[in-house]
């Protein structure tokens, strides 16, 4: 235990430091926001990776995994990997090509500040429950391996205030350079415990046999109407909602050339769907190696099912692996989904309350947003109850709601108008919104009746008015 402890302190010292060193390299606004366009393929596709596999990979999505098989997680992996191909495929491209800060100054581009102002609130409030995520499991993760000496909450403390430190002061180069090294410290460190856990259970076939004959691997929804409905709705609030965030167009933006981005975003994104599946596979591999764990902490926290697995059952150094490769997926997505928020809000909504500054007061405030949210959202993660799984999966409803329908057919659709947008945003969420207030399970899901809704408002209100120019035509410098 002594030496998991000492090795959490090193680790997380030089973690840090390197996070801190790579401020260097911010010298304006844009370094800050997009590290200056100039990130090569290797750390573009290492920062998408690096940032969704996060608490959720590692930890959320087993726990479901184990308690409700492949339809439990279609959201994630399956969605939000497809998220990031999509992006690559369609998106990507026309975005570089904008030269735009933030994915804001498209929706003011292409559809006037109002939908900028509501679009950029709905993407900072998504944020919430994503970056509580992380600050959540950074709490487990140093209670688990103190032995109880840190509680959860003074872990969530502790994380968030390191985090911090180099997200302040380096932005998105801080950001990619950790990333890039925390990828490569998540793949080593998750191949090799599988490997060990794997011969501890007789291989990989064993354990997938045998979660095969428990039924773990039914991934389509039962034939009727409302699972059919609601398997959809799960699927498509990742995969679509997670399209219009700005940590995903950071990565776009921050890309040396298009073909970087395209590329980068596929790759990390195909990466990301295999990997996903070692901590399901580690996680189910606890069923087998201590059964009466699993069934004592099934029902009181899944999510401690994987970290105790390899603390009462692997070596110290199989720990430190584990562990490593745990800090570098929360940090990573931690570090990344608190700079994205913080940057459109300042770019996109304080920027308009305070004209005229310069480049340095602008990187300023930049700097100042982002220790804001980070106060907020460790206020919101030690209040929340809810799953790591479920914080994440929430997050996306809102822009599934409020932001991809305006997103594509702005893009796509040369009839779409400032006005379709508005009656987009407001006809999706309010229709969302009731739904999750007077009908949360009913038969249609609410996120699939607001992104229906969302979709009925472009159309309708875009027809009855005047086209606008193509996004491209009105992009900035």
């Amino acid at each position: 235990m002594n030496a998991l402890i000492w090795f959490v302190i090193l680790y997380w010292v030089i973690s840090v430091g390197i996070g801190i060193y790579a401020a260097r390299y911010v010298n304006n606004s844009k370094d800050f926001a997009v590290a200056g366009r100039a990130l090569p393929m290797s750390v573009v596709t290492a920062t998408v990776f690096a940032t969704w596999f996060g608490s959720e990979a590692v930890l959320g999505i087993p726990a479901t995994f184990l308690k409700e098989g492949l339809k439990g997680v279609v959201s994630d992996p399956f969605g939000s990997s497809m998220c990031l191909i999509l992006v690559g495929l369609f998106f990507a491209k026309k975005l570089y090509r904008m030269n735009l800060l933030t994915i804001g100054d498209y929706y003011r581009n292409r559809f006037g500040r109002k939908v900028e102002v509501l679009v950029t609130l709905c993407i900072v409030v998504s944020y919430l429950g994503w970056v509580a995520a992380q600050i959540k499991a950074l709490g487990l993760v140093f209670n688990v391996v103190s032995g109880g000496f840190i509680s959860t909450e003074m872990g969530m403390l502790i994380g968030a205030a390191s985090i911090l430190i180099y997200t302040l002061m380096g932005g998105m180069w801080s950001v990619a350079i950790t990333d890039f090294l925390q990828m490569i410290i998540i793949i080593v460190g998750m191949l090799y415990i599988g490997w060990e856990v794997s011969g501890m259970v007789g291989g990989a076939s064993a354990v997938i046999e045998h979660a095969s004959n428990a039924g773990k691997l039914h991934f389509w929804p039962e034939p009727t109407g409302r699972e059919v409905l609601w398997f959809f709705a799960a699927w498509i609030t990742m995969m679509l909602g997670s399209i219009p965030q700005q940590d995903v167009f950071q990565r776009v933006a921050s890309s040396a050339n298009e073909k970087i981005a395209q590329n980068g975003s596929v790759l990390g994104g195909a990466l990301y769907f295999l990997f996903a599946f070692v901590p399901m596979f580690l996680a189910y591999s606890a069923t087998m190696i201590d059964p009466a764990m699993v069934e004592s902490l099934i029902g009181k926290d899944p999510q401690l099912i994987l970290p105790t697995l390899i603390m009462t059952k692997m070596p110290v150094f199989a720990q430190v692996m584990f562990f490593g490769a745990l800090l570098s997926a929360i940090k990573s997505c931690a570090s990344a989904t608190l700079l994205a928020p913080s940057v459109t809000f300042s770019e996109n909504i304080m920027k308009e309350l305070l004209p005229n500054q310069s480049d340095r007061q602008m990187l300023f405030m930049m700097r100042a947003v982002v220790l804001i949210f980070t106060a907020m959202v460790t206020l919101f993660a030690l209040n929340s109850a809810s799953s790591i799984f479920q914080m994440v999966e929430n997050a996306y409803k809102v822009t599934l709601v409020a932001a991809f329908v305006p997103l594509v057919f702005g893009l796509f659709w040369k009839r779409a108008t400032g006005n379709g947008a508005l009656a987009s945003i407001v006809l999706g969420l309010t229709s969302w919104i009731l739904l999750e207030v007077f009908a949360p399970d009913g038969y249609w899901p609410p996120q699939l009746v607001g992104v229906l809704m969302s979709l009925a408002g472009m159309l309708v209100f875009s027809l009855l008015g005047n086209p606008q120019p193509q996004a491209e035509e009105a992009a900035v410098g």
